[in-house]
């Protein structure tokens, strides 16, 4: 089935919209209430593991979740929400992933160092 659109309308009368990705709507901050701090994917690992550089200096051992893992794609290079351990501070659960407009707001907010 070929749709042909004129002026943003297809010959059904359905709409189209496009979707800009650049547009930065709503940034989530992590909550320092909630031990939430900020780090960037340095190596994936497999079985749901990643290696991350987080803002305080420290290098951790992330876990995605199954939630996270299902809905968006983590690699290597991505700054991430993270949450250490309690009783392993070595250790995080990731929590957030932001995209790279999200990421320039931060830069810019100076969330991000560097």
């Amino acid at each position: 089935m070929v749709f042909f659109f004129y002026r943003g309308v297809n010959l059904n009368g359905h709409k189209r919209y496009e979707s800009n990705p650049e547009e930065v709507v709503r940034v989530r901050v992590p909550k320092k209430h909630e031990r939430e701090i900020l780090g960037i994917v340095e190596s994936m690992l497999g079985a749901n593991k990643i290696r991350v550089r987080c803002t305080d200096g420290v290098v951790r051992l992330g876990r995605i979740p199954g939630k996270l893992k299902k809905r968006t794609w983590i690699r290597a290079g991505d700054v991430v929400i993270l949450v250490p351990w309690d009783f392993q501070d070595e250790k995080a659960d990731v929590k957030w992933r932001y995209t790279r407009p999200q990421v320039d707001w931060l830069e810019k907010r100076g969330y991000l160092k560097g």
